[in-house]
């Protein structure tokens, strides 16, 4: 079985902060990690791999040169090589040109079993890649997975909705995106971490995946974001005194007539 993993590095947005000036995030000295839901997609890929002798993990990014590490790390947790589509052209790109940059790489890649994805990217949140590189392909996909089982050519995934879940089964080769319910990401080990270091990462440029330059970068996507803010802080809340709850909620009627709110 070959299984290939589409992860993305991203700045550790709990320590992210927004210069108020100019409300752009400001990346000086903040470290970038594995996004937690590809995390997710890779330890599932992994357990496939456990459980299937012979199988295969790919893992798959684009990004700047430095992302090496990020897949070297991929490597250290068992996934076997570590792809890197890093050229200028594809610079900028929004989700749609993304996923025909990614969709390009995997093609390349070749013949595969199943697509693993995390539901969305922390400095994004869009959820969007995932299902628009499945729709490249033209494969199923199956997003939100909480429980992921193989049956013969197909996979069985249990999927999180808004208001309960839904179980569905698909044929392989498809396209399934990972929630952090659906596991738990193993570390590295000392092997691995051996492993990952001497593990020479391929690198690949927009030629090299024959896409087509008139649909990947800044030019050809569609999205633009117009500005990032932080929320204004609220005003400090009101502690309300008393010893009884009567005496607190005639407390309250004084303050709030005070304020001419009522």
């Amino acid at each position: 079985m070959k299984i290939i993993v589409c992860v993305k590095q991203v700045p550790n947005t709990n320590q992210i902060k927004i210069n108020p000036e100019t409300g752009t995030l400001i990346r000086e000295g903040v470290p970038a990690i594995l996004n937690p839901d590809d995390a997710n997609a890779l330890e599932e890929a992994l357990k496939v791999k456990d459980a299937n002798p012979g199988t295969t993990v790919t893992v798959i990014t684009m990004g700047p040169p430095q992302a090496k590490e990020m897949l070297q790390e991929c490597v250290a947790m068992g996934a076997d090589e570590g792809i890197l589509l890093s050229d200028r052209a594809l610079g900028g790109s929004d989700t749609w040109a993304t996923s025909n940059a990614v969709a390009a790489g995997i093609r390349k890649v070749g013949d595969f079993d199943i697509i693993f994805a995390g539901r969305q990217a922390i400095d994004g949140d869009t959820a969007q890649v995932g299902p628009q590189i499945a729709e490249k392909l033209g494969i199923p996909q199956v997003t939100y997975a909480t429980e992921f089982d193989i049956d013969g050519d197909s996979v069985v995934v249990k999927r999180a909705l808004e208001d309960g879940y839904e179980r569905l089964k698909v044929k392989m080769p498809c396209v399934i995106t990972a929630i952090k319910e659906l596991n738990t990401p193993r570390y590295m080990s000392i092997r691995g971490i051996l492993k990952g270091a001497k593990q020479e990462i391929k690198v690949w440029s927009a030629d090299d995946i024959g896409v087509d330059r008139s649909v990947v970068g800044l030019k050809a996507s569609p999205t633009n974001v117009f500005k990032s803010f932080t929320p204004k802080p609220k005003g400090a809340g009101l502690t309300v005194e008393g010893d009884t709850a009567k005496e607190k909620a005639a407390n309250l009627m004084a303050d709030m007539k005070a304020r001419h709110i009522i």
